[in-house]
């Protein structure tokens, strides 16, 4: 019976000690550092997906311009919409075609309006304090793209020596070759178009793995003397950050997450990302986490699908870990359809019934310093307990701010103990409401998929 209770006090003694915050690399880098300059403003922001064919029954840029007091009210700082260019007809996917087979670089897609149509909303998003960025497709073009005829070499041969030829099989695109320096000029004038002509931000850059890095380099230095911009990598290739790019994908956390919802692995995961991320993430560097996008509603399920009962529970956990949240054109709006891609499909938008929690967690975001981006954030210390493969606890903290999650990443009913003193102290319950003290042992049974936040 002694041995027993000896036991028990030493299991105790070890719950206590473990449960401690452990520290990320935030405190003690020492890996690569992005010599990125971020622009002030991305400093505490966070990114809103825009799908302007589905977003309104018209489908155009001025129908989407009615929306922005609405997003801006609900506390979205960046608007990125999916590409705004003329797509191809030739071997075009659907009726309407892929967003990702550009015809021209400098122009407008005529279902969404034309290019007056475009400024005018680029000046009332910055009007009503919004940034807006728009997608590039630098890899490809369609098949009917002028430069197919008049710049041949400027596209790749295949290895039976076929020019142009579909990269992976996208039968609608052709393959561009960045050892072509009269293209790389060119492509960069195009990007340079848009940030002198509408006044635009910056670019979220389709398959930018596939692109060499050093034109996204050269590129970047370029638009930065007309105007800094913020740059989205859709890649995880850490060396784009290095120079050119402010943030890239969080696709490796995506994957974790939708597993994890599914049952199919636990929370162990989430640790090991975060301990591969500490080794290689460039200092300063930005990852944009989410739970869903255009691609992943429209071709993997939707997040009611994939996350059930837990999707505000993932979608605690992307808005409060290091990086930047995203969220998709109707998720505001709990809108369980996967859209269709080369067809009209409109969202019914109804009431919002997310937009209250979306507002909560992106004030969260802009006011506690805890919580914001890259090195103006605080450190993120992960905290353990007996119920480490169920149950994600963690603080971030930066001087006097401090925000402390707990995340039941399971369907199933969780006993928690947590013991340290660095969690103790006065709060606010971010969605409960009210102020409490929270003492250095916190103990608390967990409903499934329930999420808790405090902030100080």
């Amino acid at each position: 019976m002694k041995k027993l209770f000896l036991l028990a006090v030493l299991s105790a003694f070890i719950l206590a000690r473990c449960s401690c915050p452990v520290p990320t690399k935030t405190e003690t880098a020492t890996g690569p550092v992005s010599q990125v300059k971020h622009v002030p403003w991305a400093k505490n922001a966070n990114i809103y997906e825009v799908n302007v064919r589905q977003y309104t029954p018209e489908g155009t840029f001025n129908a989407f311009k009615a929306h922005l007091p609405r997003l801006r009210e609900m506390g979205v700082d960046i608007l990125w919409l999916m590409p705004v260019n003329p797509i191809g007809e030739k071997n075009r996917k659907g009726s309407l075609g892929s967003y990702y087979s550009v015809k021209n670089y400098v122009e407008i897609n005529p279902e969404f309006g034309n290019l007056e149509d475009f400024k005018n909303l680029v000046k009332e998003a910055h009007r009503l304090g919004m940034y807006l960025i728009i997608d590039w497709v630098a890899n490809h073009t369609s098949w009917d793209h002028a430069w197919i005829t008049d710049h041949p070499d400027w596209y790749s041969k295949d290895s039976s020596g076929q020019q142009p030829y579909a990269p992976f099989g996208w039968a609608d695109v052709a393959q561009l070759n960045y050892q072509n320096r009269d293209l790389r000029n060119a492509m960069t004038e195009s990007l340079v178009f848009w940030v002198k002509e509408a006044d635009i931000d910056g670019f979220r850059c389709d398959v930018a793995s596939m692109v060499p890095t050093d034109f996204w380099d050269s590129s970047r230095r370029v638009l930065d003397q007309i105007k800094p911009v913020f740059m989205l990598a859709e890649a995880e290739k850490d060396s784009l950050l290095l120079n050119a790019f402010d943030m890239d994908y969080g696709w490796n956390l995506l994957s974790i997450n939708n597993k994890i919802a599914k049952g199919k692995a636990n929370v162990s995961a989430l640790d090991g990302y975060f301990a591969k991320l500490d080794t290689t993430l460039p200092v300063g560097a930005i990852k944009m986490n989410f739970t869903t996008n255009h691609d992943e509603n429209s071709w993997n399920g939707t997040v009611q699908d994939i996350y059930g009962e837990g999707t505000k529970t993932f979608a605690v956990l992307t808005a409060t870990i290091p990086g930047m949240p995203m969220i998709y054109s109707g998720q505001e709006a709990d809108y369980n359809h996967a859209l269709l891609f080369f067809e009209r499909d409109p969202i019914v938008w109804g009431d919002y019934p997310m937009a209250g929690f979306y507002k909560t967690l992106l004030a969260l975001k802009h006011n506690n310093a805890a919580l914001w981006n890259g090195l103006e954030g605080g450190t993120f210390k992960r905290i353990h307990s007996a119920a480490d493969t169920a149950v994600f606890a963690f603080i971030r903290e930066k001087d006097d701010k401090k925000v402390f999650v707990v995340l039941n990443l399971t369907n199933q009913t969780q006993q928690i103990k947590l013991a340290c003193d660095n969690f103790a102290g006065h709060y606010s319950d971010v969605f409960g409401g009210g102020k409490m003290k929270l003492p250095k042992e916190f103990e608390r049974e967990l409903k499934p998929w329930e999420y808790l936040v405090y902030e100080k």
